[in-house]
C-alpha cells in the first residue's frame, strides 16, 4: 500500500553540501508515521545533513522474521559533508535517539536507517557495504525508489 503523510514526499534543492546520500527508512514498532515525521523535523534542523527530498510511504511484509507487524518504509535523499562512515555512524546514533533496540537480526523495530547508496562510492568491508549490498531485492527500496 502506498500512501502519502506530512513531509512524506518532499523535494528541495540545496547546495550547501558536497555529497549526496539515499537513506532507507524501516518502522513496524509504535506510530511510524509520527515517528517519521519527528525524525524528518530532527534532520531537518540537524547542521550535518539536508533533507532534500523524502519518498511516499511504502507499507509493506516483513521479510527474514516473519512473526511481527508490516512495515512502513520511505526513503530520504540527503545532502552532507560527511563521509560514508561518519555518515553511518551519525544514522545509528539517531536510530538510538529514537529508541532503536537490536534484538535480533530482521527483529520488529521503532526506526531503522541503512544508507542505500552515497554518490557513486562503492564500499565492502566488515561494517559498511555501498550500495546496500540487497536493496535492489527490496520492494521497502524498490518500490519508493521508482516513484521518487
Amino acid at each position: 500500500m502506498i500512501f502519502t503523510s506530512t513531509f512524506f514526499p518532499y523535494y528541495k534543492k540545496i547546495d550547501k553540501f558536497k555529497h549526496t546520500a539515499l537513506i532507507g527508512i524501516g518502522c513496524n514498532v509504535g506510530n511510524c508515521v509520527r515517528r517519521y515525521k519527528k525524525l524528518f523535523l530532527y534532520l531537518k534542523s540537524h547542521p550535518l545533513v539536508d533533507i532534500t527530498q523524502t519518498s511516499i510511504l511504502y507499507k509493506n511484509p516483513p521479510f527474514g522474521y516473519l512473526d511481527q507487524d508490516d512495515f512502513i518504509n520511505s526513503l530520504i535523499v540527503i545532502k552532507t559533508n560527511l563521509s560514508p562512515k561518519e555518515l553511518l555512524y551519525f544514522l545509528l546514533r539517531v536510530e538510538k535517539k529514537f529508541k532503536r533496540k537490536r534484538s535480533f537480526k530482521n527483529a520488529p523495530r521503532t526506526l531503522d536507517l541503512d544508507i542505500i547508496m552515497y554518490d557513486n562510492i562503492k564500499i565492502n568491508d566488515k561494517k559498511l557495504n555501498l550500495p546496500h549490498p540487497f536493496f535492489k531485492e527490496r520492494d521497502s527500496v524498490l518500490v519508493p525508489l521508482s516513484l521518487l
